[in-house]
């Protein structure tokens, strides 16, 4: 497993602070047009997210890229998720990889 570079847990509202740095969000894909999709953040903030392949609608993905924007990533690897994800705790999740147990998460 490669730690040198890892990937910093982001919702939307957290994206903002790692523009230029590898990221991994979760997002549901509302639109995916040849390589770009338009997708909802588990926060509600609306994100671009290029470089994906054509994503079923309404699914749930987690992706990991480049944050190169306050609202877009641009994805290296992506996993999709299904049509069903606890966005609740993923939020908490992103709050607490960024908060006090930071030192917990690479």
């Amino acid at each position: 497993m490669d730690t040198s570079n890892p990937a910093v847990f982001v919702n939307g509202e957290l994206i903002p602070n790692f523009i230029g740095k590898k990221v991994r969000a979760v997002v549901q894909v509302n639109r995916c047009d040849g390589g770009a999709a338009t997708a909802k953040s588990t926060d509600d903030c609306q994100l671009t997210i290029k470089g994906l392949p054509q994503v079923p609608l309404m699914n749930y993905i987690e992706v990991i890229g480049i944050a190169e924007s306050s609202n877009s990533i641009g994805a290296e690897v992506w996993t999709d998720f299904g049509n069903t994800f606890d966005t609740d705790s993923y939020n908490q999740l992103c709050q607490l990889a960024n908060g006090e147990f930071k030192s917990l998460f690479l």
